[in-house]
């Protein structure tokens, strides 16, 4: 990211809801139940989403378009998702 306001604000965002995915997406490996996976990787859906959001921004502020930056914005939400539905069915 460059060294320049936006780049230290879009860099300070992606950082800050990046590692909220990591470690809510850890609290929801150790989930107690099936309903608490499920609340827990909402969490993390929301936090993967809100990644996404500084990703697009940094995209379309041209402050960083890099393949990585590409495909971890096309990926990032749909993994999480993903992990969500399965229990959800279950319950």
């Amino acid at each position: 990211m460059p060294e320049d306001r936006i780049g230290r604000v879009l860099g300070n965002q992606i950082l800050r809801s990046g590692t909220s995915v990591a470690a809510n997406y850890r609290s929801a490996c150790k989930a107690r139940s099936k309903a608490d996976f499920i609340s827990k990787i909402t969490i993390v859906e929301e936090e993967a989403d809100e990644t996404t959001l500084w990703l697009e921004l940094i995209m379309e502020s041209e402050t960083l378009i890099n393949d990585f930056t590409k495909s971890l914005h096309k990926e990032l939400t749909a993994i999480f998702t993903s992990s969500g539905k399965q229990p959800r069915k279950t319950i």
